[in-house]
């Protein structure tokens, strides 16, 4: 089994120039958190080893940084500017598109962007969106689901393995 772990950036400061936004301090604890999570193993850890893909925008990198990388978890990473909605909405088709390029079918997925994509992403691949997530996707959050172990990832419908909701 392989996973695709979705994951909204961490709370960011406010700014005239979107692309350039940064964590705020409750936003590093968030990634502190995520990390927390992705070191043990019976927790995020258990999803990995993933291929990542990043939005380009200074608050997904970091969320990135502060939460996964140099950990065994990441695998390889891809930062992409057409995932990143700022001058557009992205879509999760295109997101999926992308996910497609770099998915090697043999190991799992992580992609980090922004509402409202991520939460539109996880609708279109699950049957019923979970519980928690109905009416909103909360900065930090990372849903995890189930995905076939010998085809790329697509539209189709994927069971949801595990919901992580910061504390903070």
């Amino acid at each position: 089994m392989r996973f695709l772990t979705i994951v909204r950036h961490c709370e960011a400061e406010p700014g005239t120039d979107d692309f350039a936004r940064t964590l705020t301090d409750r936003g590093r604890r968030q990634a502190e958190e995520i990390r927390t999570r992705v070191l043990d193993s019976g927790q995020l850890a258990q999803y990995g080893p993933v291929t990542a893909l990043v939005s380009s925008s200074a608050r997904t990198r970091e969320t990135y940084a502060l939460g996964f990388a140099g950990t065994a978890f990441v695998h390889a990473l891809e930062t992409s500017e057409l995932v990143y909605n700022g001058q557009r909405e992205v879509t999760p088709y295109e997101v999926l598109e992308q996910l497609a390029a770099i998915d090697p079918v043999r190991e799992s997925l992580l992609v980090i962007g922004h509402f409202p994509w991520v939460w539109q992403l996880v609708s279109d691949l699950t049957e019923e969106m979970p519980e928690p997530l109905v009416s909103d996707y909360p900065l930090g959050t990372a849903v995890v689901l189930a995905i076939s172990e010998d085809e790329q990832v697509g539209l189709r419908h994927y069971e949801v393995a595990a919901v992580f909701i910061p504390t903070i």
